[in-house]
């Protein structure tokens, strides 16, 4: 179904539209209790989504998803992270997965990072040697100086380290101008195809991204806006832990400003007919009804939405 005939915040009047295509990135060992409120123990396999994006002759990244190799993630990542959740890369590096779609990895120009989040950004120039990352308004001050000035910070210095970092990369600069309910967002290439959307709340910086694909639809990158579909849905509260030490928590820096977030992407789900796809949501491939989402699979990941990610195994 295309948008709503009165919605009731209009979308952009374009007619163009971008190839997009969702790209494995690995999976590892999720705890509904950090997700969900009032919800005991429970671990699952948490997918991580990534996405290949072409407009005419670009050709895009949104997040990276996960690397097998330990050795790219930071000291902090190593030491609090990796050994609990039992990260796995993908069944196919994201280099093989684009090259199966006719793309080269020099071809990538440029990776959009929907945040710093380890599971969803690491450096890139030795994957993709002629792109640049970019990021949300406010990374650059929220994640500075990174590992390389202190080891016991989780953020890559080889970006955010002012004076040391290796990778090519900036913040996102604007115009930015009201798409649909958000207040900020970015015309990317200036036809209406594709909007890069300031989505406060998980961390600074974050982001979210709006993509118009080939017959009208739209389909919303939510990324880490939500970590699950019922706490978008609103089934669920966002969950606050305790760290050791008794440190309280939470997977949303500023829970109110997640909330407020959440409530924008269900206006545009419910008002504008988008369709979600969050970065660790399987319940849609699982369901395998909503046909826009099931056409950014490969043959693949049909196979695996089939056979294997209901099962929760590995794609």
């Amino acid at each position: 179904m295309l948008a709503a005939e009165h919605p009731r915040y209009p979308l952009p009047d374009t007619d163009a539209y971008i190839h997009l295509s969702l790209l494995d990135g690995g999976s590892f060992i999720g705890d509904y209790s950090k997700i969900h409120a009032g919800v005991s123990d429970e671990t699952f396999r948490m997918y991580n989504w990534a996405f290949y994006i072409r407009h005419q002759d670009r050709h895009m990244l949104w997040d990276l998803g996960l690397d097998g190799d330990k050795s790219c993630y930071t000291p902090w990542v190593n030491k609090y992270l990796l050994d609990e959740v039992n990260h796995v890369g993908p069944r196919k590096p994201i280099v093989q997965q684009l090259s199966e779609r006719g793309v080269l990895a020099d071809q990538i120009d440029s990776v959009l990072f929907s945040h710093a989040h380890w599971d969803h950004s690491r450096p890139i120039r030795d994957e993709f040697p002629n792109a640049t990352a970019y990021f949300g308004p406010g990374t650059k001050e929220g994640c500075s100086p990174g590992h390389i000035a202190d080891p016991d910070l989780q953020w890559d210095g080889r970006f955010f380290d002012p004076e040391r970092a290796t990778e090519r990369w900036a913040e996102f600069s604007g115009p930015w101008e009201p798409f649909g309910p958000f207040e900020r967002a970015l015309n990317y290439f200036g036809d209406g195809s594709f909007w890069v959307i300031q989505a406060p709340g998980h961390m600074a910086g974050n982001l979210c991204a709006a993509a118009r694909i080939e017959g009208g639809h739209w389909v919303l990158l939510g990324s880490d806006c939500s970590h699950s579909r019922q706490l978008l849905d609103g089934t669920y509260e966002i969950s606050q832990f305790c760290l050791p030490g008794g440190v309280k928590s939470s997977l949303h820096a500023d829970i109110p400003a997640a909330r407020s977030t959440m409530a924008k992407i269900r206006l545009l789900e419910n008002d504008s007919k988008f369709h979600v796809a969050l970065a660790h949501d399987a319940s849609w491939m699982k369901k395998g009804t909503d046909a826009v989402l099931c056409s950014l699979l490969d043959d693949h990941m049909k196979q695996a939405a089939r056979e294997r990610i209901p099962n929760d195994e590995v794609p």
